[in-house]
């Protein structure tokens, strides 16, 4: 038969009081390494929209035109119109 001693017991119940400080600062050193992430992705898209909106004030009031390069002379259609007497 096993029998359980004092210090057996004290050294059990310390070694699960040290597991459970160590799950701890883990947990917390994760939960402090994803919110300076997330910090970092907000910045990056405060500067992206702070790019945005300094670029559309810059191009106030300015004209641009786009070329389509998507569009082949074989896409377009003739078509033909007819006058109507009313």
């Amino acid at each position: 038969m096993v029998e359980a001693s004092f210090t057996g017991l004290i050294r059990t119940v310390l070694i699960i009081i040290g597991v459970f400080i160590v799950v701890r600062f883990i947990g917390q050193l994760m939960n402090a390494k994803r919110n300076m992430a997330e910090e970092e992705q907000m910045k990056n898209r405060a500067q992206k929209i702070k790019k945005a909106r300094e670029k559309t004030a810059r191009n106030l009031g300015k004209t641009t035109v786009i070329k389509n390069d998507k569009s082949t002379p074989g896409d377009i259609e003739d078509v033909d119109f007819e006058e109507i007497d009313d």
